[in-house]
């Protein structure tokens, strides 16, 4: 069979199964069954989620064409310019079918009409601009227009990379529609979802493109594509089936309800991607090994090995997504609104109010951050692998090091889904708390982990043009805006500026009620701190580095205006937020203002504690510095007999040489 044939054939297998789950899965769990009132008629009802499904799979060509080119593929090739082009491809797609998820989305709520009056077009136009909903798909369709014409126009690097970051955002708003903008666990739905669409994304595109780009790769570069993308694949699969089992825990809370059919459904979706991840790489291992090895790579036993492959992984993926779709349209088994009559707590942050702090609360409270658990759960891993690899050729890795990183990991843990996140968004206390930890002790622990030396070390150097981790990491670090924000004054400018900037200003606000706003607040004082620490006694290479005398005076310097700060919270007379921390209800603990006091206690004394241990490092380097100086002056000295003292003694003996002539 013809080359092109195969490729027809394989995204013909991709539709028809993903179609044939959806239509399935509709028709089970009763998600296009026609309401009791106001229906919108089956062509809404059929063709939202037919819409949608071409959304997921040409997001999924978009962003995982886009993920395989950067990590696979080497920038300026024609494979590479492929990739860009089936992005552009899937972008169009994803444009058009975002859009008309947007329509119908419109004429299903409102139940509305269709036509060409101007009445109609106001109300639509209402609708995309006046509701959550109806922004979300205004937004995704105006990403996806941009993304179609920036994927057709690049071609470079960094180009390409910055199209990347912006078509994965471009994902996010799909997140928030469904069940989970309406759940009580609305922020772990919404993180979990995303984190899965994402996951899912990069994993399908990346064998649409291995489809796209077959007819242009030799043997050997197929190889190594494939081996790549299994390890991109890898990476996708851990997160699509973690994301998938903390929504499924949203969705279904009890076993029971995995009889019900909205469980019936996610058991055929889960049992999918089980079947992509557990036989697509027993086959991809062994189709690698025999690709490198064949003499014949070209015959049909060759080629049928691996359009089979394909074939095999296109399906299961197809049923997956179209699963993925009718899920999203079949009622959740159980109620997870919040009460019909909610506390003020529950109005605020979505959660009902936590029982008291106690002590053995520190340590038994837990509220998972799902995006930093991942965040933490790959540090940890990738980190220990890095360990491994240079064990294993002999090489030695200091255990302080690791020590520290992984401390510094497990106290990040604590922070975003332990008794710190249950309680931040009730005390402003517990909240401070939280910053000081991610602002200074955790960025000092993970600083003397030393990663980016590690990664340097550890990771295989790509001689053929293309990026691997090492390249992208080692490129970070020196590129001109890494330059600018590791610039000791820039860092403990934007370190300790941030900090008063974010608290008398209303990014405070926006943190407190947007989730996305927590999650840049977490992930902001995290690398304002890391960097600040970096450029003070990090490891790890820097464009430039204060002298130690002068790094002592900018730590000095930060140190008291960190104190001041927390001085000032706690002459405030006014609450923070106060419609948020003083409209709470809660029972126990102290008044809210009482409470804020404390916070400004811990920011100004906890908060100076890792400062010190800092000034203390520094003192210590510092000492060390001139020892090594020293000692390499002995060295010079041993190795030329003290030629330069000797010749310095000349120099001072000629000069009083001279002297004693001009005085006689």
């Amino acid at each position: 069979m013809p080359t092109r044939a195969y490729r027809v054939a394989g995204l013909a297998i991709l539709l028809i199964a993903a179609l044939a789950a959806m239509i399935i899965g509709l028709l089970y769990g009763g998600g296009a069954d026609a309401p009791l009132i106001a229906d919108p008629g089956p062509l809404v009802r059929w063709g939202l989620p037919t819409a949608t499904l071409a959304v997921n799979l040409s997001a999924a060509g978009m962003v995982g064409s886009l993920v395989l080119a950067l990590f696979a593929l080497r920038a300026g090739s024609r494979p590479f310019d492929t990739a860009l082009d089936v992005a552009s491809a899937a972008a169009a797609i994803f444009t058009v079918s975002s859009a008309v998820v947007a329509f119908l989305t419109f004429v299903n709520i409102f139940n509305a009409a269709p036509s060409a009056g101007a009445e109609f077009g106001q109300q639509l136009g209402r609708f995309l601009v006046d509701t959550e909903v109806g922004r979300a798909w205004a937004l995704t369709t105006i990403a996806g227009a941009v993304l179609t014409v920036l994927t057709f126009a690049v071609r470079g690097w960094t180009p390409t990379l910055l199209v990347t970051a912006l078509a994965v955002a471009a994902l996010i708003p799909m997140a928030t529609q469904g069940h989970a903008g309406d759940e009580a666990g609305h922020n772990t739905a919404v993180v979990s979802l995303s984190l899965h669409i994402i996951g899912a994304a990069v994993w399908l595109g990346g064998v649409v493109l291995l489809v796209a780009l077959r007819p242009r790769l030799d043997r050997a570069e197929l190889a190594d594509v494939l081996a790549r993308y299994s390890s991109i694949a890898l990476a996708a699969f851990v997160v699509v089936a973690l994301s998938g089992v903390a929504r499924a825990i949203v969705g279904v809370v009890a076993w029971q309800n995995l009889f019900s059919p909205y469980g019936a459904i996610l058991a055929v979706k889960v049992i999918a991607l089980i079947a992509i991840g557990v036989l697509g790489a027993a086959y991809r291992l062994r189709l690698i090994a025999r690709i490198r090895t064949d003499a014949e790579p070209s015959s049909a036993r060759a080629a049928g090995r691996f359009w089979g492959l394909i074939a095999l992984e296109l399906a299961f993926m197809g049923i997956a997504s179209g699963a993925a779709v009718a899920l999203s349209r079949t009622p959740p088994p159980v109620d997870t609104k919040l009460p019909a009559v909610p506390s003020p707590a529950e109005v605020l942050t979505g959660a009902p109010l936590p029982p008291e702090l106690t002590p053995i609360r520190w340590i038994t409270s837990w509220d998972i951050d799902v995006l930093w658990a991942f965040a933490v759960g790959f540090g940890v891993f990738f980190y220990l692998a890095g360990v491994w690899r240079l064990r294993r050729r002999g090489d030695r890795w200091p255990l302080h090091r690791t020590v520290l990183w992984l401390g510094g990991l497990a106290l990040l843990l604590w922070v975003t889904s332990g008794s710190v996140n249950a309680y931040q968004d009730y005390l402003f206390s517990m909240h401070m708390v939280g910053h000081m930890l991610l602002s200074m002790a955790i960025p000092m622990m993970l600083v003397f982990g030393a990663p980016v030396t590690l990664a340097s070390r550890a990771i295989v150097k790509r001689s053929d043009g293309t990026r691997g981790g090492r390249e992208w990491i080692l490129w970070a670090v020196h590129t001109p805006f890494s330059r600018v924000i590791t610039h000791p004054l820039f860092a403990a400018a934007m370190f300790i500026g941030s900090l008063w900037a974010f608290y008398y200003t209303d990014l405070f606000r926006w943190s407190l009620y947007d989730h996305l706003g927590h999650e840049w607040m977490v992930a902001h004082f995290l690398i304002s701190g890391y960097l600040f620490v970096q450029s003070l006694v990090g490891i790890d290479p820097v464009p430039y580095r204060l002298p130690y005398p002068f790094r002592l005076l900018t730590l000095i310097g930060v140190m008291a205006m960190h104190a001041f700060f927390g001085i000032s919270i706690m002459m405030s007379t006014g609450l923070f937020v106060a419609e948020w921390f003083g409209s709470m209800g809660r029972t126990w603990g102290d008044p809210p203002l009482v409470d804020q006091y404390a916070g400004g206690g811990v920011a100004w004394s906890i908060g100076e504690i890792p400062t010190l241990i800092l000034a203390i490092t520094v003192a210590i380097q510092w000492s060390r510095s001139d020892d090594r100086a020293q000692r390499r002056s002995d060295r010079q000295a041993e190795r030329t007999g003290d030629a330069e003292l000797e010749e310095y003694n000349a120099r001072l003996q000629a000069l009083a040489d001279r002297d004693a002539r001009a005085r006689r």
